[in-house]
């Protein structure tokens, strides 16, 4: 028997990951869509139900978490709009596997947890927050190779990139206009700290200073942010972004006592010993299909394996996600206070 799923949501990310994901697992079925209009339920081609605002009488999401068949929803819907859809469907005892971040702010985030926790939720069904990174089979390897590497000694991460108009991502509304902080920093910036977070492992953040601008006038309310953190063991690292500039391209690097592991998106590059001196070896995880993408496929069976066996995965707990928005938040905090430190509480 398999797992009955919904997908609430019908953008792009939706119709160009979570739909092909859904359609390879195999211990998913897909039942039904639910989008804010008919319309754009069509769109997505799917023969299941389609269920939305402007649907008429029977149609709409509280009517699907009605479906005994349906066990499981992924939530793909706008950052502010989110949170209520993942109570309702908790509270009508449907697993959830919610897109990043987990909220707007550390704040709302906090309140569903304590939801979460709470007896509100019916028969015992779970939450996972999506981040699709934790997943990429370059950091799950870029992770062990560090720690074979002993100590981390410092890192620094670059991701750079120009969000033009007319672009797929910024010409969505509520990302043209965000009501919610750090626009693109928070939605797509929260990739890049969590896969920050993972090749860190242990050595977790616990204080930050940041200096943030905006770069180009239609990405309000920030597009770029330049950080120092300090984490556990006393190193400290650098985490450049933005979303805005001429430069292109993105690096993660970590230094370790025995040489330092850089991941250049598929490619992971090992180096032993010094950077100038050390022998390096090289892998590509685009050059094996199977590997290669953006990680929701197997995000995707994981949380259906957590569910078939009554153990989420913890990579996708909301305590994870939580640990990521709170360094996006203080990042955007003490930039907005030209650069004052911020000490974090949720990272280990």
């Amino acid at each position: 028997m398999t797992i009955g799923v919904a997908i609430i949501g019908s953008g792009i990310f939706v119709r160009e990951e979570h739909l092909p994901a859904v359609h390879a697992c195999s211990l998913l079925t897909l039942k039904a869509v639910y989008s804010r209009s008919l319309k754009s339920a069509k769109a997505l081609e799917t023969n299941v139900g389609l269920y939305s605002d402007d649907a008429g009488s029977g149609k709409t999401y509280h009517d699907l978490l009605l479906r005994d068949d349906i066990h499981a929803v992924i939530l793909a819907l706008p950052i502010m709009t989110q949170p209520e859809f993942i109570e309702a469907a908790l509270a009508a005892g449907k697993h959830v596997l919610a897109e990043k971040p987990i909220a707007a702010d550390i704040h709302r985030a906090e309140k569903l947890i304590a939801y979460y926790q709470s007896d509100k939720v019916k028969g015992g069904a779970t939450w996972a927050v999506a981040e699709n990174f934790r997943f990429l089979e370059s950091f799950e390897y870029g992770r062990e190779e560090i720690e074979k590497l002993g100590k981390i000694l410092g890192f620094r991460v670059k991701m750079f990139a120009n969000v033009k108009p007319g672009g797929k991502w910024i010409e969505t509304p509520w990302r043209k206009k965000p009501e919610y902080q750090g626009g693109f920093l928070l939605d797509g910036g929260v990739h890049f700290v969590a896969g920050t977070r993972k090749l860190l492992g242990s050595d977790y953040c616990t204080a930050l200073t940041a200096y943030s601008t905006l770069l180009q006038e239609h990405l309000p309310p920030v597009d770029t942010v330049n950080s120092v953190w300090q984490t556990k063991s006393g190193i400290s690292g650098t985490f450049s972004v933005s979303f805005g500039t001429t430069l292109s391209g993105g690096e993660y690097t970590v230094a370790c006592e025995k040489g330092s592991v850089t991941i250049i998106r598929d490619r992971v590059i090992v180096r032993q010993g010094e950077e100038s001196e050390g022998k390096s070896s090289e892998i590509n995880f685009a050059d094996n299909l199977h590997n290669a993408g953006s990680g929701v496929k197997p995000e995707v069976q994981a949380w259906a394996e957590g569910i078939e066996a009554g153990k989420p995965n913890p990579n996708q707990s909301p305590e994870q996600a939580l640990g990521d928005l709170e360094i996006l938040e203080k990042m955007l905090k003490s930039g907005e206070a030209n650069g004052q430190p911020q000490t974090l509480k949720y990272q280990n």
